[in-house]
């Protein structure tokens, strides 16, 4: 894949991360084109003079395409839930020889009198709504609001969420089949922030607390539900690693059946990482038995650390559905497992983990299965 991004005579080189052999996807898409060419146009027409004092505001940039474009001009704040995101950003910049950019995740405040926003419309209705309410509370009238996704996911109910909790919306028409959005905000729709999801979980004794962009944020996932049947009690564990936690249900679980092990839960999303924190304290007797991290896989783990990863992996990447994070997770698992330790994975039955797992691990079983998951045990 080519990772050159050529817009009015300017060339960025763009990857994604973690970066991978033979890559067949590229780093931006459609839409950060859309909404750099809007924004130039709207400069050239003077239809926007842009200030070099005050911020631009990008919200959800997948891979570092906006932040590359935007760095120097002004001061810009990527605001985002993907420790991945930051990262390819992070990564981009320094490819480009460009200024850094001032990251934050989405439960930060955003910064003062912000001049545009430039919103990448996130996968979850439950984060975008949070997200149109925060910036709410937090814009000047004058303030420009631009979001940009795929034509087809842009729907009635998207803009109504726009007109809920921002202000007045239009439309654009279709281009490379992505579509922008203009909002005006205005200050009377200004309300507090939605409130975190809480539920219980009677038959383990839980109760979960669930930031907006949490992965089954509003009730126990099924696939979890399973999993959190087949978590060993072994006093021979002294470090478990809950791997893709959420909310972090596996990991506290694996926590309370086995009071001797330090167990370390690990996400790419910040929310979710909030979370589990919360539902630890909550839950834990022992809160400190628990740590968190935020990380890509367990790219900053020790080797030959842990004696079991449970793990639920995700198969999908922002908007694409893709097997290589899985791939990761097990690969991962493997270099952090002293010998001898355990990967513990569910995954849906026609994706086929088995074959994945037998090219890395000495001894792959099937512990569990049901009509629509599977769970396989792997050891070192």
């Amino acid at each position: 894949m080519k990772p050159e991004l050529t817009l009015h005579s300017r060339s960025l080189t763009l990857q994604r991360y973690p970066i991978r052999k033979r890559e067949t996807l590229q780093a931006w898409d459609a839409a950060d084109e859309y909404l750099i060419n809007q924004v130039e146009t709207m400069k050239a027409e003077q239809a926007l003079t842009l200030d070099a004092t005050r911020p631009v505001i990008l919200m959800n940039d997948g891979f570092g395409a906006l932040a590359c474009w935007f760095a120097g001009q002004m001061p810009v704040f990527s605001v985002g839930d993907s420790y991945i995101a930051r990262k390819a950003s992070e990564t981009n910049l320094e490819e480009n020889q460009l200024p850094r950019v001032q990251f934050q995740d989405c439960l930060s405040p955003l910064p003062d009198q912000p001049q545009l926003v430039l919103l990448k419309l996130p996968k979850s209705n439950r984060l975008l709504s949070w997200q149109l309410a925060q910036l709410c509370a937090s814009l000047p009238e004058d303030c420009i609001v631009i979001a940009a996704g795929k034509a087809k996911e842009i729907h009635t109910s998207t803009l109504k969420l726009f007109e809920k909790h921002l202000g007045p919306t239009t439309t654009s028409l279709a281009v490379k089949k992505a579509r922008l959005i203009f909002c005006r905000p205005d200050a009377s729709l200004a309300r507090a922030l939605p409130q975190i999801e809480r539920w219980d979980v009677p038959e383990y004794q839980l109760t979960l607390s669930n930031h907006a962009n949490v992965f089954s944020g509003e009730s126990l996932d099924i696939g979890g539900r399973f999993l959190l049947e087949h978590i060993p009690q072994d006093p021979a564990l002294k470090h478990i690693v809950d791997l893709g936690c959420g909310n972090g249900v596996i990991g506290i679980q694996a926590a309370r059946l086995n009071p001797q092990a330090q167990v370390t839960c690990v996400d790419e999303s910040f929310m979710a990482a909030a979370s589990c924190r919360e539902n630890a304290d909550l839950n834990l007797t022992h809160p400190q038995q628990l740590t968190v991290k935020v990380d890509n896989s367990l790219e900053t783990m020790a080797n030959d650390d842990a004696d079991l990863v449970l793990c639920n992996p995700p198969f999908h990447q922002q908007n694409t559905i893709t097997d290589h994070i899985a791939w990761q997770m097990f690969a991962d698992a493997k270099r952090c497992l002293r010998p001898g330790g355990r990967l513990i994975v569910i995954g849906n039955r026609h994706l086929g983990y088995d074959g994945k797992l037998k090219r890395l691990y000495a001894k792959v079983h099937k512990i569990a299965q049901n009509n629509k998951f599977v769970v396989y045990q792997a050891e070192k």
